[in-house]
C-alpha cells in the first residue's frame, strides 16, 4: 500500500455551491430550515427526542448520566441553588457565569435522548428559572461587568439551552423571549456590544442563535440584529493570522464567517472558515486526532504532538463540525467530527466518566499534578484525571457525546434523511409524503466495516436516503435487500438512494478499512497509522494512583460546601511499561509492517480502553534512548526522523488512540537497513 501523507484540502466555495445545487429551490415540508434570504440550508438539523442511541454510545450517555455530568449539580458550586444569579430577577448572586448553561447544554440533551424524566424535570428548573427571570428590557442572566460594559457572553450557552428546550417541548414562551431579548440587543450601541474578550471572540454563537429565530419568526429586523453581531465579533476573516491563539477560541469562533455567509452570499465569508481550520493545522496540527497543540493559547515553537488541547476544545471542534456540515454540506466536517471523537475525546475522561482532565495530549506519558510549565502554557495540576477541577472543561464537556448523538442523523431539502455519523440507534422521522418512519441501525462501527439500516414503516414511501462516504474509504459497497446496489460511491461525498421503501427493507453498508499511513512532514517526519477512522497508539501499560480530589483541584475550582470529596477521588496515570520507540516501517506494504488482531467485542460496551479495545495492531520497533522525558516533566520533542535505534527488534502493540489514556500516537520512524 502506498503512503499516504497528509494533506489538508481546502474546499473552493464553487464546489460548495455546486453541492447546495441539488436542493436548490427545495424546503423540506416537516422540519424548520433556513427562511429567505438566507442560503438553503445543505442539512437540516431534525429535533433532540428524534434519535434513540443504542450500542456503546447509549452506553457512554448512560455513564455521563451516573456519572460526573448527572451529578454536577450535588458539587459544583456555580450550580449550587443558593445564592445564584441564574435564579435571581435582577442578576446578582455569588454564583453565576458560564458554568451553568455550560452544563445544561449537555445534562439537558441527554435527559432528553435518554427519555429520562428525572433530568428532564431538573433542567426544567433551570429553564423555568430563565424564562421567569427576563428583565423588563429584555435582558436576562447574570449582571456581569467587565469595564463598565454589559458582558454578554454567559448568555451565548443559555440561548442554546433554551432552543433545545423548544425543539423538545415547543414551549411558544422561547420564542417570545429571545425575540424580546434581541430586541435588547438591538438597542444596545455599537461600542457597549460585544466589547469584552471572550463574547467578543464567541458573537457567532449569538449569531447562530438569531438565524435560529429567524426561522420561526420571520422577523426581518433579526437580520439587521444578525449583521450588527458580524460586525462586532473579533475579525476571523484574516489570512495569516487569528484575533488570539486561544484553543476553543479558535475551533469555536472559525465558523463564525461561514455562519454569516448564510445572509452574506459573500464566498469570501465561507473560505475565511476553511482557511482557519487550514491555517491552525498548518502551523499546529501536524499531528493526529483532529486537532492542535494549544494548552491554552497556541505558541510559535511549541508544535510537537506532546502539546495538548483542553477537553472543552474537543467538544467545540466537534460542535463546529456538526454545524459546519449543516451550513455547507460538506462531508469533510463530519470526517473530522469522527476524527475527534474515535481518537481524542473518549482519552480525556476516566472510563468510568466519574472525572475528566483539562488537557490531552497525542503524545502523552504521564497524566499527573505536577506543574508542567512552560513545556504546556498552564501552571498546576491540567494533565491529571480531576472531577473538581477546571471550571470550563468540568461543566462543558457534558454536551459532546450528546451533540454527536444528536446529530448522527439530520433532515434534508427534499423531504429525505442523511446518515451523517455512523452509531447504532433508532432515528424517527417525517420523510417524503409526511410519512412518520423509523431507520434502525445496528453496527459496532468505527471498530466494524458494516453498518446495517432497517426500515420501519406503516406504508410504502418514496423518499431520498443519503449515505456519507467517509474520505479515507476507497471501495465502499451498498447492498439494499441482499442485493448489490449500483451506485458510485466517492470517497468523502453522499450516496442518494432514492426509492419506494417498504416495510422490512434492509440496507448494508460496508466500509472496508485499510491500514493508511500519515506521515507528518512538518513535525520531524514522524508518522501515525490508522485502520479505517481509527487511529492507533503505543499500548502503555498505566498506573493509576487515586488521590484526593480536593487537594489536588485547581486553584479556581469551586464545590459545594457538603460535596463528598472522597465519593469523586481523582487520579494520576503514570507510564509502567518503556515508551520510547520507533517504528520498522515498510511503507510501499504496511500489511508487511502490521498485523491486525481483532478481538470479541467488549461485554460493558465500552471499545475505548486499552483491555477491551476489539482491534490491535501488531508492530515491531526499537528503542530511541536520546528520547527521553524532557526538564518540564513530559514527553520528549520527537527526534527527527529517520532514526537510528537501539537493541532488538521488539514486538509492539498498538491500540485505538481514543481508548488510550497515557499514549504515543506520532512515532518517530527507524532508519531502514
Amino acid at each position: 500500500m502506498k503512503q499516504l501523507v497528509l494533506t489538508i484540502l481546502i474546499i473552493s466555495s464553487t464546489v460548495l455551491v455546486t453541492a447546495q445545487q441539488q436542493h436548490r429551490g427545495l424546503t423540506n415540508s416537516y422540519y424548520v430550515s433556513n427562511r429567505s434570504p438566507l442560503r438553503p440550508s445543505s442539512f437540516i438539523r431534525l429535533p433532540v427526542n428524534s434519535f434513540k442511541p443504542k450500542g456503546w454510545l447509549l452506553h457512554f450517555l448512560k455513564l455521563q448520566r451516573d456519572g460526573l455530568t448527572g451529578h454536577l449539580g450535588e458539587i459544583s458550586a456555580w450550580l449550587t441553588k443558593t445564592d445564584n444569579a441564574w435564579l435571581a430577577k435582577d442578576g446578582q448572586g455569588k454564583w453565576g457565569w458560564e458554568e451553568l448553561p455550560y452544563w445544561l447544554k449537555g445534562y439537558a440533551h441527554l435527559g432528553y435522548l435518554l427519555q429520562d424524566q428525572q433530568m428532564i424535570n431538573e433542567s426544567n428548573f433551570w429553564i423555568n428559572a430563565v424564562l421567569n427571570n427576563q428583565r423588563p428590557d429584555g435582558d436576562f442572566g447574570p449582571v456581569v461587568l467587565r469595564n463598565g460594559k454589559r458582558d454578554l457572553w454567559t448568555n451565548m450557552p443559555m440561548l442554546w439551552c433554551l432552543q433545545s428546550y423548544y425543539e423538545y417541548s415547543n414551549d411558544a414562551r422561547v420564542l417570545t423571549f429571545m425575540s424580546k431579548y434581541f430586541k435588547w440587543e438591538l438597542a444596545l450601541p455599537d461600542d457597549q456590544f460585544l466589547e469584552d474578550y471572550w463574547e467578543n471572540s464567541r458573537g457567532g454563537d449569538n449569531l447562530y442563535s438569531v438565524y435560529w429565530l429567524y426561522n420561526r419568526t420571520g422577523e426581518p429586523w433579526l437580520l439587521e440584529l444578525a449583521t450588527k453581531i458580524d460586525r462586532n465579533t473579533a475579525n476571523w476573516r484574516q489570512k495569516d493570522n487569528l484575533p488570539n491563539w486561544h484553543n476553543v477560541n479558535i475551533v469555536q469562533c472559525y465558523r463564525e464567517p461561514a455562519t454569516y455567509y448564510m445572509q452574506s452570499n459573500n464566498p469570501a465569508d465561507l473560505e475565511a472558515t476553511y482557511n482557519v481550520f487550514k491555517l491552525v493545522r498548518e502551523l499546529y496540527g501536524q499531528v493526529p486526532g483532529g486537532l492542535f497543540g494549544a494548552d491554552e493559547n497556541a505558541r510559535k515553537g511549541y508544535d510537537d504532538p506532546r502539546q495538548a488541547v483542553e477537553t472543552c476544545g474537543m467538544v467545540e471542534q466537534m460542535t463546529s463540525d456538526q454545524l459546519l456540515l449543516q451550513f455547507t454540506g460538506d462531508a469533510m466536517w463530519a470526517d473530522n467530527c469522527e476524527d475527534v471523537a474515535f481518537n481524542t475525546f473518549p482519552a480525556a475522561f476516566m472510563p468510568d466518566y466519574r472525572s475528566l482532565r483539562y488537557l490531552t495530549a497525542p503524545n502523552m506519558i504521564v497524566s499527573d499534578s505536577m506543574n508542567h510549565a512552560p513545556g504546556i502554557a498552564n501552571e498546576g495540576p491540567f494533565l491529571m484525571m480531576n472531577p473538581f477541577s477546571s471550571r470550563c472543561c468540568q461543566h462543558n464537556h457534558s454536551a459532546g457525546w450528546a451533540y454527536y448523538a444528536a446529530n448522527s442523523w439530520m433532515a434534508t431539502p427534499d423531504n429525505g434523511l442523511a446518515a451523517q455519523l455512523y452509531i447504532a440507534g433508532d432515528v424517527t422521522a417525517k420523510v417524503g409524503d409526511g410519512t412518520n418512519l423509523t431507520l434502525t441501525t445496528e453496527t459496532h462501527y468505527p471498530f466494524e466495516e458494516a453498518i446495517a439500516i432497517t426500515v420501519k414503516t406503516p406504508k410504502a414511501v418514496s423518499f431520498p436516503l443519503y449515505l456519507r462516504i467517509p474520505a479515507w474509504c476507497t471501495n465502499a459497497a451498498i447492498s439494499i435487500n441482499g442485493k448489490p446496489a449500483a451506485v458510485k460511491t466517492t470517497p468523502g461525498t453522499y450516496v442518494s438512494l432514492s426509492r419506494n421503501w417498504k416495510n422490512g427493507d434492509k440496507i448494508v453498508l460496508t466500509l472496508p478499512m485499510q491500514l493508511q499511513l500519515r506521515t507528518w512532514v512538518k513535525n520531524k517526519n514522524s508518522v501515525s497509522i490508522n485502520y479505517g477512522p481509527l487511529t492507533f497508539s503505543l499500548l502503555i501499560k498505566e498506573d493509576y494512583k487515586k488521590q484526593d480530589s480536593k487537594a489536588t483541584a485547581l486553584y479556581d475550582s469551586r464545590w459545594q460546601e457538603h460535596a463528598d470529596v472522597t465519593a469523586w477521588p481523582s487520579y494520576e496515570i503514570f507510564a509502567a511499561s518503556p515508551w520510547n520507540y520507533g517504528l520498522q516501517l515498510n511503507a510501499d506494504n504496511l500489511n508487511k509492517s502490521f498485523t491486525i488482531k481483532k478481538r470479541p467485542w467488549p461485554k460493558d460496551d465500552n471499545p475505548f480502553t486499552n483491555a477491551t479495545a476489539p482491534i490491535q495492531l501488531i508492530a515491531s520497533g526499537k528503542t530511541i534512548p536520546g528520547w527521553t522525558v524532557d526538564q518540564y516533566g513530559l514527553c520528549g520533542v520527537l527526534p527527527q526522523s529517520p532514526v537510528t535505534g537501539t537493541g532488538p527488534l521488539q514486538q509492539l502493540t498498538l491500540v485505538p488512540m481514543g481508548g488510550a489514556r497515557l499514549r504515543i500516537s506520532a512515532f518517530p520512524v527507524l532508519k531502514r537497513l
